[in-house]
């Protein structure tokens, strides 16, 4: 089974601002959509809590040490580790992590994929990804998108995968 890390991340690191996504990029989104769709989502519990809602389509899996815990449609875990062996035991291709930071520091050293958006500003967050090397990666795509009425800034996708 493949583990992708997908995330958007600012000039700075920056992935989270209070609970929640400080940028709104449509297209993004939609790329968002279309590569996870069908697909189990991992994220903990405060990620699952700022998104507030089951996404159409996905599996979504909640890690979280609160083993009471409750999430309507999703299914909870206590680990990374119990998340991914679940997918694996369900028939998945293809996890995606989504976050937040703590989820992503887990699992980054065991990724076959990132999916990163690169957002070109400084937005104030109070949430990071973890530092990573980029040589222990290749790229293998690279999409460009420009500022405009459904993007709040220009950012560019890249998809690498584990050298």
């Amino acid at each position: 089974m493949i583990v992708s890390l997908i995330v958007a991340i600012e000039k700075t690191g920056g992935i989270g601002l209070d609970g929640s996504v400080p940028w709104h990029l449509r297209d993004d989104l939609l790329n968002f959509k279309a590569l996870t769709m069908g697909h189990h989502l991992i994220m903990g519990r405060s990620t699952y809590e700022s998104i507030g809602r089951l996404l159409p389509g996905r599996t979504m899996v909640v890690i979280t040490r609160n083993r009471n815990y409750r999430a309507p449609g999703c299914l909870i875990v206590n680990s990374i580790e119990d998340a991914i062996e679940l997918a694996r035991s369900r028939g998945e291709t293809e996890v995606f992590v989504i976050g937040g930071a703590q989820i992503y520091a887990q699992t980054l050293a065991f990724a076959d994929r990132l999916h990163i958006t690169q957002v070109h500003a400084r937005v104030d967050c109070d949430v990071f990804f973890p530092d990573f090397d980029l040589q222990d990666w290749r790229e293998i795509e690279r999409q460009e998108f420009s500022a405009s009425e459904s993007n709040d800034f220009d950012f560019t996708y890249i998809f690498l995968v584990r050298e």
